[in-house]
């Protein structure tokens, strides 16, 4: 018989090792689910772990889809590892992209490229309003961040949802809720020619190295860190479990807001129903794999953007449902989870003893 056992100190080795077998425990699972769905599971493998790094213009689409993810994943790290449980990353998302959208529809013919920053910041600053109410919440009243911050992810998209099918939809749109197109100005500059790889990818990149400044090389991230985690140990050193608490979440909000405006002055290209992805969700599991450190937060959310572009695949040339992507990215959450007991616990071979 096989049973767990505490370890006498958690294992590094199993740290570090947990994520890679998590993986590969979500492609076993991937072949069985392949198998009793009356798929080939080699092409279905092919479609998540092939087709999305085949080529340099699949590596771009790849750079497009793991930049929100960098991004809200980031901001996510600083609130778990502050003990904050931002869940509502969602919604921060959506206001961003509606703050950000809002300004785009501003631009005429006249308007410069400085909208564009304007865009930016607005995003930053809806995602940061958003996060505010659960920090407010959480700060006079205790209320639970957790069921707050999850809350008003349906707020938003109801807000999203008044606002292109009623005041700010397109009269010109045949009916179809939707904002105006925003006008050539206001999109997101481009890294390359022939690629819609935008500079969203560079503020990605700057954001890794800036968070882990941050976290790991400054005095602000040592306090917000002990601020979350030990609130009597943080008084006693000076420290503000509050200003950790508005710190973290505040910070979160800006950098989902950041991703919703990026998304929709970028690839979108106006406001519809459509806005919301699953970014906000998907960055949590991000973050988790990622070990809520940037840089391998940037590994994992170039693996959740394979399963965001695999699952796409499967739709049009398998056959497969929508909710296929939904499928492999919780099969890597719960295969991580079970994957990281083995961290404080390990496996023991035990002989039953004869009656």
């Amino acid at each position: 018989m096989l049973r767990l056992e505490p370890r006498p100190q958690p294992s590094k080795l199993m740290a570090l090792a947990s994520p890679l077998l998590a993986l590969l425990i979500t492609v076993a699972l991937g072949v069985s689910l392949f198998l009793l769905l009356g798929k080939d599971p080699l092409r279905g493998l092919q479609m998540f772990f092939w087709e999305p790094i085949r080529s340099v213009s699949a590596w771009s689409e790849l750079g497009l889809k793991a930049t929100p993810l960098v991004l809200i994943a980031l901001g996510l790290a600083v609130c778990f590892r502050a003990n904050v449980w931002n869940i509502g990353a969602e919604g921060q998302f959506i206001i961003g992209a509606l703050a950000g959208g809002w300004v785009a529809m501003q631009a005429d013919a006249n308007t410069g490229r400085i909208i564009v920053l304007w865009i930016l910041l607005a995003g930053m600053l809806g995602g940061m309003v958003w996060a505010g109410i659960t920090a407010l919440l959480r700060a006079r009243f205790n209320a639970n961040e957790i069921l707050v911050s999850l809350m008003l992810v349906y707020v938003a998209d109801l807000l999203l949802s008044y606002l292109v099918y009623g005041p700010w939809k397109d009269p010109q749109g045949y009916n179809f809720p939707q904002s105006i197109s925003f006008l050539a100005v206001t999109k997101i500059p481009r890294l390359f020619e022939g690629s819609r790889l935008n500079i969203g990818s560079a503020i990605a990149a700057g954001s890794v190295l800036a968070f882990w400044v941050l976290l790991f090389r400054s005095y602000a991230g040592f306090a917000l860190q002990v601020g979350g985690l030990a609130p009597a140990a943080a008084r006693y050193a000076g420290f503000s479990s509050s200003r950790a608490l508005w710190t973290a979440l505040l910070l979160s909000g800006a950098m989902a807001g950041l991703a919703g405006a990026l998304e929709v002055a970028g690839p979108l290209g106006q406001l519809t129903p459509y806005v919301p992805a699953g970014y906000g969700f998907a960055a949590i599991i991000v973050a988790f794999v990622g070990r809520l450190h940037p840089v391998g937060i940037v590994f994992s959310a170039v693996l959740m953007s394979m399963f965001y572009i695999g699952g796409e695949l499967a739709q049009t040339r398998l056959g497969l449902p929508k909710s296929i992507t939904g499928v492999f990215q919780g099969l890597l959450l719960f295969s991580l989870l079970a994957c990281d007991s083995l961290i404080n616990y390990r496996l023991r071979r035990t002989v039953r003893a004869a009656a």
